[in-house]
């Protein structure tokens, strides 16, 4: 099996769990010489690239960070293209198009030339919704760690973006196209780390715990 990975796999990505992969390394590079041969390695699972499906992975919103929606939305014409539908729930169809459901009204979010980098992160939706809207507008820096934000994957459909809002669980919700294969592999290979949270994949592993020795 080793050498057939060898002789006809140039290369695999990590399409989910890159900060874990990230912070694998660090553990391993802070260990220096006292590592165990155990700590150059951990867990993964291989797919092949043509048997994996990339969902959205969309953003819902406590807050409006002290706006109006009159406000808000004025605010979002300066980078955006905004146009309100007759009906919903809005699904995007292309790059750079997002929905945004707000008090019961869904919209259609174009974003303005000018808006994003053309660079491999730049160009995701996930960086334009991220630099034009929560971090400038509402004060969301980091997705990480700021608790006015939270994440609902493609898998559990729109209608639930809808159902936070109209439970006043989230003040605005937005729906965003899912990043592609190849804009995924465009990242890795620039050297790049994906932003937190964009992508959801399927097949989905089963839950489990696996506990690896490392010391």
């Amino acid at each position: 099996v080793t050498e057939l990975f060898a002789q006809e796999i140039p290369c695999t990505y990590i399409a989910d769990g890159h900060h874990r992969a990230a912070s694998a390394a660090k553990v391993r590079a802070s260990l220096g010489k006292a590592a165990t041969p155990a700590c150059d390695y951990f867990l993964t699972t291989l797919f092949p690239s043509n048997q994996l499906h990339i969902m959205d992975y969309n953003r819902v919103a406590k807050d409006l960070n002290g706006l109006s929606e009159e406000a808000f939305l004025a605010a979002l014409t300066q980078k955006f293209k905004v146009e309100a539908l007759d009906k919903g729930p809005f699904r995007p169809s292309q790059l750079h198009e997002m929905g945004m459901y707000l008090a019961g009204q869904w919209y259609r979010l174009e974003a303005l030339a000018g808006t994003y980098k053309e660079d491999p992160i730049g160009v995701l939706d996930v960086t334009i919704l991220q630099e034009n809207i929560l971090t400038p507008l509402l004060d969301i820096d980091d997705p990480r760690t700021n608790n006015r934000i939270d994440f609902v994957g493609g898998i559990r459909g729109l209608g639930a973006l809808e159902d936070r809002v109209n439970k006043g669980l989230a003040a605005v919700a937005f729906s965003l196209y899912p990043v592609t294969i190849d804009q995924l592999f465009n990242i890795s290979d620039a050297g790049q780390v994906m932003p937190p949270k964009s992508t959801w994949f399927e097949p989905k592993l089963r839950d489990g715990l696996l506990t690896h020795l490392i010391g």
